[in-house]
């Protein structure tokens, strides 16, 4: 199979899984409810959309090896987001776990995609980059202290506001934060793909993921 014919085949899994990731990012920025219950239903609805098109993307790879590590990618995904949307009153503690064993997990296998097919696979640049920041949202929960509470209170205008920032609201923004970056980064890569499979010569040379 061609260069172009290996764009052609796996860009758009690229585009599609940063529609969720856009979406879901954007209504945890402009939404003031950051509770658990929030973050496991956009959480879910994420992961299961990823699992799914994951899944979808698998049959566009030829070698079985990275077809094997993108379905075990999918499930992973897929069972994290539906028990996410199952357990949407559980509370903060089932919400670090499930993004914690889902950016552990998926993190490792995207970076794996990545890695192994470096210089060969033109999606292999954003497997690297997204596993790298899905690693580092499971890093980045798991330091965050579960009974983390702190008392704010501000003044503009005469007016006074005052609230508490807690754990749940902090791994909520982190989790929007990481959906908008991954993204964004999927998308810009979906798009150069395309765009380089229409410029590049039908007549390429084979690509294979050995």
């Amino acid at each position: 199979m061609s260069a172009a014919q290996t764009r052609t085949r796996y860009w758009p899994v690229q585009l599609l899984r940063a529609i969720p990731a856009l979406v879901i990012g954007l209504v945890i920025t402009f939404s003031a409810i950051h509770t658990a219950s929030f973050g496991l239903i956009t959480f879910g609805g994420f992961a299961l959309a990823t699992g799914i098109l994951m899944g979808w993307g698998s049959f566009r790879l030829e070698d079985r090896q990275l077809r094997a590590a993108s379905l075990v990618f999918s499930a992973i995904a897929a069972v994290s987001g539906a028990a996410a949307l199952a357990l949407n009153s559980a509370g903060p503690g089932a919400l670090f776990l499930l993004v914690i064993i889902f950016g552990a997990t998926t993190g490792f296998l995207e970076l794996y995609l990545g890695l192994r097919t470096r210089g060969r696979h033109d999606a292999a640049r954003d497997w690297i980059a997204v596993g790298v920041l899905t690693a580092l949202l499971a890093i980045a929960v798991l330091l965050v202290p579960a009974d983390y509470s702190l008392a704010w209170s501000a003044a503009d205008a005469g007016v006074a506001a005052r609230g508490v920032l807690t754990s749940q609201i902090i791994v909520v923004g982190i989790f929007g934060a990481y959906a908008i970056l991954v993204g964004v980064y999927l998308a810009i890569g979906g798009l150069s793909n395309r765009w380089s499979a229409l410029a590049e010569p039908a007549t390429s040379e084979p690509v294979t993921g050995q």
